[in-house]
């Protein structure tokens, strides 16, 4: 396999991704475990707890027990809860100006500290991961039939917009990538996405690879990519895949891990460039014909049961027809299979857009 390129939006080495097993929109693994980040909250409340103690014990002579008049040390630490908790049962009670003083001036925002540590941990570890499973199940349950891009480079974001300028629903538009600000981009958009690692089966099962009508994958390096390719086609063995690869010797690779359609844009831009040189329009109608706000676009679609019999000069949508792909060959329009239209046949054509003129046919 050739080298992989530099522009790399997945890690090369899986040991260096840390996958979460929970999935939820726009969340990445965190650097400490959550039993690590549980015990550093509550170690800060018990240390705050502690000081409120050290202060209510050294300054004990302002306060009075209305119950036997003596206030000792465990006097002391049930003053300090009942106080932080703002309960305030009244058996023990600051009666002097300077523990009164630092009831407001520093117990006071501890007890607000040591509120806010305990509400922001329910927040976080219950109402939050609650309401984000919630939202997860109800956007998985809606998909099917739905295009999954893993990885939101330049390539995947421009896919991404292209389909939703085709007239894809947002809504049917699933985006894997572990980047955070990647994917703050790709929401704008309105489409699913996720901050996972896209070589893990458990990520490809979360966003329901099985049901999926396309796969597009865009990893930025050619080994990341034809693992991602390796491990779809593993779960979903006959989604279509459609994978970019910069090398022409991992194009043969990509398509044994199973991918439909390998692109490589380095040998596309040759192309573009190779004939420009030949004319000075060609390369404006190649990328006419790949972008949907051109006059005109590739279409791929099967043939439809009025049409079978008919020659591809003859399609009802009024389509040039470039040629027919009839159990895994490709038949040109001048030959003569064409000429006879099967059910099952799949024809590549080239169809007016919006922004075609109507008194020409925008070829």
């Amino acid at each position: 396999m050739a080298n992989p390129q530099p522009d790399r939006i997945f890690a090369a080495k899986p040991d260096k991704i840390v996958a979460a097993r929970r999935f939820k929109p726009l969340r990445r693994a965190v650097k400490i475990p959550v039993w690590g980040d549980l015990s550093i909250r509550l170690g800060l409340a018990l240390f705050l707890i502690t000081i409120v103690v050290m202060i209510h014990w050294f300054d004990r002579g302002g306060l009075v027990d209305t119950v036997d008049g003596d206030v000792s040390f465990l006097d002391v630490v049930y003053f300090t809860m009942i106080s932080i908790t703002t309960t305030g049962f009244g058996d023990i009670a600051p009666v002097t100006d300077r523990a009164r003083l630092v009831e407001a001036v520093i117990v006071t925002p501890i007890r607000f500290a040591v509120f806010f540590i305990f509400v922001g941990t329910a927040y976080n570890f219950i109402i939050k991961r609650s309401w984000e499973n919630w939202r997860m199940a109800r956007i998985q349950e809606k998909l099917s039939d739905h295009v999954v891009v893993l990885g939101y480079g330049v390539s995947g974001s421009q896919s991404v917009e292209e389909l939703i300028e085709r007239g894809t629903d947002a809504a049917a538009i699933v985006v894997v990538d572990p980047s955070e600000e990647r994917l703050v981009e790709a929401e704008k958009l309105g489409v699913n996405v996720m901050a996972a690692d896209a070589t893990r089966d458990e990520t490809l099962k979360a966003v329901r690879i099985q049901t999926a009508h396309s796969v597009l994958v865009s990893a930025g390096r050619d080994d990341t990519s034809i693992l991602i390719v390796l491990t779809v086609r593993h779960l979903a063995p006959k989604v279509p895949i459609s994978v970019v690869v910069r090398a022409d010797d991992n194009e043969l690779l990509a398509r044994q891990a199973g991918a439909n359609t390998v692109i490589n844009p380095v040998r596309f831009t040759g192309l573009l460039l190779a004939g420009s040189a030949k004319g000075a329009h060609i390369a404006d109608y190649l990328a006419d014909l790949a972008s949907v706000t051109g006059r005109v676009h590739l279409v791929e679609r099967v043939v439809e049961e009025e049409e079978c019999g008919k020659s591809i000069s003859e399609l009802t949508t009024g389509g040039r027809g470039l040629r027919i792909y009839r159990n895994g060959r490709a038949i040109g329009y001048w030959e003569e299979e064409c000429q006879s239209l099967q059910l099952g046949d799949v024809i590549v054509e080239i169809v007016p857009t919006e922004n075609g003129t109507s008194s020409g046919d925008g070829h």
